[in-house]
């Protein structure tokens, strides 16, 4: 089996203009994946960093995260397991914080270490895990982060 990984990150601002976004996506010759939904979800994330600001766990940041989502139409599953598979076995059980309609892992992280590259790693791994090739990790830190994964895999 031949996987062809195509993965990149896009930052987003409170301030975001999907026009620069768009202009980077086409820099990579990948159609923006769901970008209206993600838009959306974004726009969720920072309703719920202005409401309770920084310094709560985790689960509070979710949540909070599922009731906006839900309140603007999305469907979702909050610590939606994903099983990791080799030579057909499970190798491994995770939980993605949240499933949005299906198409999108949202992956949440809060507190004073700020964003590491092993939350990008582990949200890459989930998408690889998954049928899923979108993947939001949201950072509720002294300063809010967005970053935006794809995973394309064409035997999906």
């Amino acid at each position: 089996m031949v996987w062809k990984i195509f993965v990149y990150t896009l930052f987003f601002s409170k301030d975001m203009n999907t026009d620069n976004a768009d202009d980077t996506d086409k820099k990579y010759k990948h159609p923006m994946l769901h970008e209206e939904i993600t838009d959306k979800i974004i726009r969720c994330y920072y309703d719920v960093y202005d409401a309770l600001g920084y310094g709560f766990l985790e689960k509070v940041y979710e949540n909070a995260l599922i009731i906006k989502l839900r309140s603007e139409g999305f469907s979702c599953l909050q610590q939606c397991p994903i099983e990791v598979f080799f030579m057909g076995e499970v190798v491994g059980s995770y939980s993605a914080d949240i499933i949005a309609d299906g198409k999108i892992i949202i992956e949440i992280k809060a507190g004073d270490s700020g964003h590491i590259p092993a939350h990008e790693y582990q949200l890459i791994n989930y998408l690889k895990a998954t049928e899923i090739e979108l993947g939001l990790l949201l950072f509720f830190g002294k300063n809010p982060i967005v970053k935006r994964k794809i995973f394309s895999n064409p035997n999906n």
